[in-house]
């Protein structure tokens, strides 16, 4: 919510901000009192127009809410027929008056010549309404792919530039939280703040403890009581359009979730809270800067945390710290489940000393690990292009009820993302995978999950700071790699499971799908590989990333696909024995005076045979690739429909000719050195397994043509 830089612009280093001592700021101010009452000489737009929610006590109920109760909100404003109308009023005409203003423009043919008018109006529309249409406007102004740019940059404004209520408001309130006078709590405070946003506003302090340089959060007056009135009026305007529009989706229960988030964001002690959690799962990843939290000078409407000094994340430009952004949400959504549910171009900053610094943590999300698994296993569907399976990830996900055709439903989501899988997934977009989904989600009864909009919303955010100054990037590029990796080598029964049937369709194992996974994979940023200096594809990084995969194949993690591996190399050497003795039988028996010549020139051997060689053939293309700096898989992969017409002679050739490049795989070797122990003692344990597995093979061939 808000961004530690001056108003209204430009950043200042703490020592050149413009302190005084407590004590002289005091002699002007008044006591502390007891009740709100916001003088209207100097009001801010928010009091000035909507103060009359929260002045002389009219709404005290509400602001002693300490979460989020539906039942008890209406319970208050049933008692307040005429305020809940006036607010309902307000709403209205203020929004009716801007829609018809702006039909006149394009009736009058002026909507260009009044475009920037109207947006700044919009945006002045929002904040006399105060924090929760400010709050909703918040979401959208960081995708420049949806949002014109005029609309963009004035709804910029509301994420940390709002006018602030008055210093002397902020100080009583301070001193009533914290129960001690201002001067005693610090020795220095900025006599304006630094920032303002819909919430509250922030001051920069010196602790008289230990001189620590601090952010002191205060929450505006009466914005528990307003935002309580606006979710009663917007609950009952969600159900009329749900019972008019017919719709699938629980607008209400979506409306709960996002009010839930937005009071626990407004108690500052869970925000402190949630800050402390955070900084313990995610500030020691690289170039992660997470504040320090003052719990014991935190109450309920007064935060006091360590200061960031830094400069919006979107202003800035700056790639590399959008690619930290990516990997610290993966790790919060997928490996831990608590993450960031807010993280508007505000709550981004990149610090002085060049890390990505996240801010409030008012708004946080729990993602349950059976979600956890059902996202992952949907992005491996999509892009495998199993929209079977992307289906049933649906309904695990709750995003369509058990009872829908799932046969109907695959053929509708193929027609809905064929298109957009078929860029590739370093191609895809949020915006081509929203294609014609409206109306798949109306037909088959898709419902929005509450958790579901914070979820995207929190991956949207970076992927609409990022489109700011690149238009062609891509979240689901950079985050693809990162799934990929991880259901390699996760643990997890329910993601092997995933992999097993994700590797075999019909029993006969899918070389491509592996081959994708393994190629993303090498490109997932993980903390050795994420470096502003280092290009994600330069030889080091791509050692260090092989080493990784190797590393992870090599121990327990990695048995389940490591199993997979030598069970394919097995049958593809197998098959390859049996080509080879057939062919050496064959070239003999041909010397021999009596010979007759077969009327084909290929071996006897069976499809399942063939599938095995170009199996093992794809295997060592993949090892040959990964020791090539910057080369794609995709350059060395072959029309899969040729594929079929190729004889088992041509197919043996192929694999030995793949064979012949074996010294090329030495940079590969190389690392092994480089393993932990356990790494080194399951690669001396690999010809043993595969001997095995061969012998076992021969067996079972032998015995098998005894007895046919």
């Amino acid at each position: 919510m808000l961004l530690f830089q001056p108003i209204p612009a430009k950043l200042i280093s703490p020592s050149s901000l413009p302190c005084q001592r407590i004590r002289q700021r005091r002699r002007r101010a008044r006591p502390p009192s007891a009740s709100i009452n916001v003088g209207s000489g100097n009001d801010d737009t928010f009091t000035k127009y909507s103060g009359y929610l929260f002045r002389n006590g009219v709404s005290s109920e509400a602001e002693f809410l300490t979460e989020y109760d539906v039942s008890a909100i209406a319970g208050i404003y049933r008692r307040k027929p005429l305020l809940v109308l006036r607010r309902f009023t307000q709403i209205s005409a203020t929004f009716g008056r801007w829609f018809a203003q702006r039909y006149l423009d394009s009736v009058n043919e002026r909507s260009d010549e009044m475009f920037k008018i109207r947006a700044a109006e919009l945006r002045m529309i929002l904040l006399e309404l105060g924090p929760a249409f400010v709050k909703i406007a918040q979401a959208v102004s960081s995708r420049p792919d949806v949002i014109p740019p005029a609309y963009l940059e004035e709804l910029s404004l509301l994420q940390d530039r709002i006018a602030p209520f008055s210093t002397e408001e902020a100080f009583r309130i301070i001193e009533k939280e914290l129960g001690m006078p201002v001067d005693m709590l610090f020795s220095e405070i900025t006599p304006e703040p630094i920032a303002a946003a819909s919430l509250g506003q922030v001051y920069q302090a010196k602790l008289r403890t230990n001189g620590k340089v601090v952010a002191v959060k205060v929450q505006r007056p009466g914005v528990q009581a307003a935002i309580s009135l606006d979710i009663y009026i917007l609950r009952y305007l969600a159900g009329v359009a749900r019972r008019v529009g017919k719709l699938n989706t629980d607008l209400q229960a979506v409306l709960d979730e996002w009010a839930s988030s937005l009071f626990r964001e407004m108690d500052y002690r869970a925000e402190a809270r949630n800050g402390k959690k955070f900084k313990e799962l995610y500030g020691g990843l690289k170039d992660v800067l997470v504040p320090e939290m003052y719990i014991d000078l935190t109450s309920q409407r007064v935060l006091i945390m360590e200061w960031v000094e830094g400069k919006r994340l979107s202003e800035v430009k700056d790639l590399y710290l959008v690619e930290v952004g990516v990997y610290c949400s993966l790790s919060q959504l997928l490996d831990y489940g608590f993450y960031h549910a807010d993280p508007h171009p505000g709550n981004l900053l990149r610090s002085s000393d060049g890390r990505l610094a996240y801010l409030d943590f008012g708004m946080m999300g729990e993602f349950k690990q059976e979600l956890r698994d059902g996202f992952i296993e949907a992005c491996l569907h999509l892009v495998n292009r199993d929209f079977d399976g992307l289906a049933k990830d649906f309904v695990t996900l709750g995003l369509l009820p058990p009872t829908a055709q799932k046969d109907e439903v695959t053929k509708a989501l193929t027609g809905v993302f064929q298109n957009a899988v078929n860029k590739g997934v370093r191609s895809i977009s949020f915006g081509d995978l929203s294609g014609n989904l409206g109306v798949t989600m109306y037909k088959f009864k898709f419902r929005i999950p509450s958790y579901f909009s914070l979820v995207i919303r929190s991956l949207a955010v970076l992927e609409g700071i990022a489109i700011g100054f690149d238009p062609n990037y891509k979240v689901l590029s950079s985050s693809y790699p990162w799934i990929a990796r991880k259901v390699l080598t996760d643990s997890s029964p329910k993601l092997r499971s995933t992999l097993q049937t994700l590797l075999y369709k019909d029993g006969m194992f899918q070389i491509d799908r592996l081959e994708s996974l393994l190629t993303e994979s090498l490109r997932a940023r993980t903390e050795d590989t994420l470096d502003r200096d280092q290009a994600a594809e330069s030889d080091d990084s791509r050692t260090k990333a092989i080493k990784q995969v190797l590393s992870f194949t090599l121990t327990e993690k990695g048995a389940f696909v490591r199993e997979i591996l030598i069970q394919e190399i097995a049958k593809g050497i197998d098959a390859l024995s049996v080509a080879t003795f057939e062919s050496v039988t064959l070239t003999t028996a041909s010397r021999l005076p009596l010979f007759i010549p077969y009327a084909s020139s290929s071996t006897t051997l069976g499809k399942e045979d063939i599938t095995n060689l170009r199996t093992l053939r794809r295997l060592l293309m993949i090892l040959s690739t990964l020791q090539k700096p910057g080369s794609e898989v995709q350059q060395l992969r072959v029309d899969y429909s040729e594929e079929n017409k190729i004889n088992s002679v041509e197919e043996v050739s192929l694999v030995l000719n793949e064979m012949s490049s074996a010294p090329d795989l030495l940079p590969i070797i190389s690392v092994f050195p480089e393993l932990p122990s356990e790494s080194q003692q399951q690669l001396l344990q690999l010809p043993v397994d595969l001997a095995s597995r061969l012998l076992s093979r021969a067996v079972a061939r032998t015995i098998r043509r005894l007895f046919n």
